[in-house]
C-alpha cells in the first residue's frame, strides 16, 4: 500500500527559482533596437518578412518539392555571407558536393559562408557552437534526429525536440534561423502543429511545376504583415525577384482576339493584371467538356449557368475551355466579370475593345458586385497602359479613377455585355495559308 496525495494536496511540483535572465524591468526601459529587422538583400523576401531577419527570429519555410526553397535559401544564405555574416548552412538531404554544385550554377560562393552535412541534432548544435554564425540555414527540419528521442527523424517527437533545441539556440545567441519545412498531400506543413505554433514567421512557397513563377506568402508573421507576396523567377542560373511580375500574365498579341479580357486580382495587397482566355467551340458529346487552367472549375460553371439563364447565351451544347496567361491564378470573385466576358466574347466570336479591364463578381442573379482595392486595381491597370475599365456600377460614385482611364459601371451582366459589345469589334478572318 503506497498513500498519495490527492488533488491539490502535498507539495507543488514545480519550485520557485532565481529568473534565469535578470529581474523584470519597466516595459518602457527595454531597448528594441535589438529587434529590428536586418534586410536580407533580397527584396521580394523582404516585402513579405516585412523588412528582413529579426535576430533571434526563427522561420520556417513550406513548399512542394522542387518547388525552389533550397534554391532560394542558398541564394539568401550567400547574399548574407557577402553582406560580412557568417552564415552556417546545414543541409540532411544532400551531400556537401551536390550543394556546392548549385552554389556554383547560381553564383552562390563565398568563403563566408559555411557548409556541413549532418542529420543529427547534437551535432548539428556542435556546429553552431563551433562556428558560432550571426545565420543559420536548416533543411530540412524533417531530415535532423535527435539520439535522446525515440521514433525516426520526420515523426511528430523528433520533430518537436529538434524545433525546440534550435529556437532555443536561436533565442539565446540573437541568432536568425531559417527551417525548410515538407509539406503534405493538401499543401500544409508536415509534422506536429505544434511546429507553426513554436517559430515566429511561417511561409509557404508556391508555384506551378511548369511555370517558372514562384510566389512566396507568409501565413504567420510575428514581425509584419501576412498580406504580402513575393514573386519570384526560377530558372536554370538561379532564382531572382520580379518586382514587376504583371507582365507576365498579359499576352503580347497584336490584333484583338475573342474571348479574351484582362482583370486585376490582389495578392495579399499586390494588385496583379492577369489575362483570362476563353474558347467557346461546338460540342457532339452528350456531356460538353468544362476545362480550366488557373481558374476556378467551380467559378466558372457558375457564370456559364448565369450567362445562360440570365443572358439566354446558348452554351448547354458547347465546350468551354478557359485559361490564363503565364500560369498566374484567379481564384477571387472579382475576376467573374472577365470571365464571363471572355466567353460570351468567344460564343459570339467578337473581339472585345483592346485596352479595357474588367473588374466586378457576378451573383446568381446577374448582378454585378463591388470588390475590394479597385483604387489600387485601376491603378495598376493604368500602369500597364489600358485606358477602360468596366467596373460595378456601385462603385463609381465613391472612385477617383486614375487619370486617363475612363471608367463604366454596369449594374448587372446584361448591361456589362451591352456596354462592352458597343464598343467591340467583330473578329478577323483568319488568313489563308
Amino acid at each position: 500500500m503506497v498513500e498519495e496525495a490527492g488533488p491539490g494536496g502535498g507539495a507543488p511540483r514545480t519550485a520557485a527559482a532565481p529568473p534565469s535572465r535578470g529581474p523584470a524591468r519597466p516595459i518602457d526601459e527595454i531597448p528594441a533596437e535589438t529587434a529590428q529587422a536586418r534586410p536580407t538583400g533580397v527584396d521580394e523576401l523582404d516585402r513579405v518578412l516585412g523588412g528582413g531577419l529579426v535576430p533571434g527570429a526563427v522561420v520556417l519555410l513550406a513548399g512542394e518539392p522542387g518547388v525552389g526553397k533550397s534554391t532560394l535559401l542558398l541564394d539568401v544564405a550567400a547574399r548574407a555571407a557577402r553582406g560580412g555574416r557568417r552564415v552556417l548552412y546545414v543541409t540532411g538531404e544532400e551531400s556537401t558536393a551536390q550543394v556546392r554544385l548549385r552554389a556554383g550554377r547560381i553564383r552562390a560562393l563565398d568563403p563566408a559562408l559555411l557548409l556541413a552535412d549532418e542529420t543529427d541534432l547534437a551535432s548539428v548544435l556542435g556546429h553552431v557552437e563551433q562556428s558560432d554564425p550571426d545565420l543559420l540555414v536548416l533543411d530540412s527540419v524533417q531530415t535532423i534526429a535527435s539520439a535522446q528521442v525515440e521514433g525516426s527523424a520526420g515523426g511528430v517527437a523528433q520533430v518537436r525536440e529538434v524545433s525546440s533545441a534550435l529556437i532555443q539556440a536561436a533565442k539565446s545567441r540573437d541568432m536568425p534561423v531559417v527551417l525548410v519545412g515538407h509539406v503534405t498531400k493538401d499543401g500544409s506543413v508536415a509534422g506536429p502543429r505544434t511546429l507553426e505554433h513554436l517559430v515566429d514567421v511561417v511561409c509557404q512557397f508556391e508555384g506551378d511545376r511548369h511555370s517558372r513563377l514562384r510566389l512566396l506568402r507568409a501565413t504567420k508573421n510575428r514581425y509584419g504583415p501576412t498580406d504580402e507576396v513575393g514573386c519570384f523567377d526560377l530558372s536554370e542560373s538561379g532564382i531572382v525577384g520580379l518586382p514587376d511580375p504583371s507582365g507576365l500574365f498579359v499576352s503580347q498579341a497584336l490584333h484583338a482576339v475573342p474571348g479574351t479580357c484582362l482583370t486585376v486580382t490582389l495578392e495579399g495587397r499586390r494588385p496583379l493584371a492577369v489575362e483570362v482566355q476563353a474558347l467557346v467551340a461546338p460540342s457532339a458529346a452528350p456531356n460538353p467538356r468544362r476545362t480550366t487552367s488557373g481558374v476556378d472549375s467551380a467559378r466558372l460553371a457558375m457564370v456559364l449557368a448565369v450567362l445562360q439563364r440570365r443572358l439566354g447565351a446558348r452554351l448547354a451544347d458547347q465546350d468551354v475551355y478557359v485559361s490564363t496567361v503565364g500560369g498566374a491564378r484567379v481564384v477571387e470573385p472579382a475576376g467573374d466579370l472577365a470571365l464571363a466576358l471572355a466567353a460570351i466574347g468567344s460564343r459570339e466570336d467578337v473581339a472585345l475593345p483592346r485596352g479595357l479591364v474588367a473588374l466586378g463578381e457576378v451573383g446568381l442573379a446577374g448582378e454585378i458586385r463591388a470588390v475590394p482595392g479597385i483604387g489600387r486595381r485601376l491603378a495598376e491597370a493604368a500602369r500597364l497602359g489600358f485606358r477602360r475599365a468596366l467596373v460595378p456600377a456601385s462603385s463609381v460614385d465613391d472612385l477617383v479613377p486614375p487619370e486617363g482611364v475612363h471608367v463604366l459601371g454596369a449594374t448587372d451582366l446584361a448591361h456589362a455585355v451591352q456596354l462592352v459589345m458597343t464598343a467591340a469589334s467583330p473578329a478577323q478572318p483568319a488568313p489563308v495559308a
